[in-house]
């Protein structure tokens, strides 16, 4: 990924916030002709370190076996993950002037690594019920899945699960850095206006990494 020397925030706090904030990822490897993609839920495995520097630190995924990708797969492979943090349009009404050009912020962390497959039903089985607590217990409301035990061994022959030791990692931040700091706010302050809220994570993303009016405050409950 091509990450500009200004949009690059180097600081691990916020890949892993970005990770673990948006952990439906991109999968992607090689292929004979063009290279596969697969979207699923990627976390840093069970008992790796929940701060710090990300290479060295294992991922778990898993998807399902009838997916032409699982079946390409192999330990030792090389695998990218593409974690999406928030994202929106900046409109050129935001700037004092013309001539001007819209855009979009974003940000982004790709990380690689080698790829061990899961072998067996109880150790799949072990990441797809972890996966699931994980998951519940960051966005749910409280699903005990102690019921649902049994239900998750019958589907598990049909789920494929991988490891993935991270190797690298990019990180994009695009966060309007290249405006004066009264343009950033006027962009973070269009984001807290957004009546459908899907700006507000955005906004709240550019105050926390600095780049608005020291003092602004969100109008938005994020």
């Amino acid at each position: 990924m091509f990450v500009p020397s200004h949009y690059r925030i180097e600081d691990e706090v916020w890949h892993r916030r970005i990770i673990d904030g948006h952990p439906l990822a991109t999968f992607t490897t090689n292929g004979e002709h063009a290279p596969l993609a697969t979207r699923l839920p990627a976390l840093v495995a069970p008992g790796e370190p929940e701060s710090g520097p990300l290479p060295g630190t294992e991922l778990v995924g898993h998807l399902n076996r009838a997916n032409p990708h699982w079946k390409a797969l192999a330990d030792g492979m090389h695998a990218r993950l593409m974690f999406d943090g928030p994202g929106g349009f900046v409109t050129p009404a935001v700037y004092p002037g013309d001539p001007a050009a819209p855009t979009w912020n974003f940000a982004a962390v790709h990380v690689c690594g080698r790829l061990r497959l899961v072998d067996g039903l109880e150790a799949t089985l072990d990441v797809v019920r972890w996966t699931a607590a994980r998951l519940e217990g960051r966005f749910g409301a409280g699903w005990d899945q102690a019921a649902s035990v049994d239900y998750f061994r019958r589907i598990v022959p049909a789920v494929g699960a991988f490891r993935m030791t991270v190797d690298s990692v990019e990180a994009l931040f695009k966060l309007s850095q290249e405006q004066p700091e009264s343009v950033r706010e006027s962009v973070i302050r269009r984001y807290e206006s957004d009546a459908s809220g899907t700006g507000w994570p955005l906004a709240r993303l550019m105050r926390e990494t600095g780049m608005g009016q020291a003092g602004g405050s969100p109008a938005c409950p994020c």
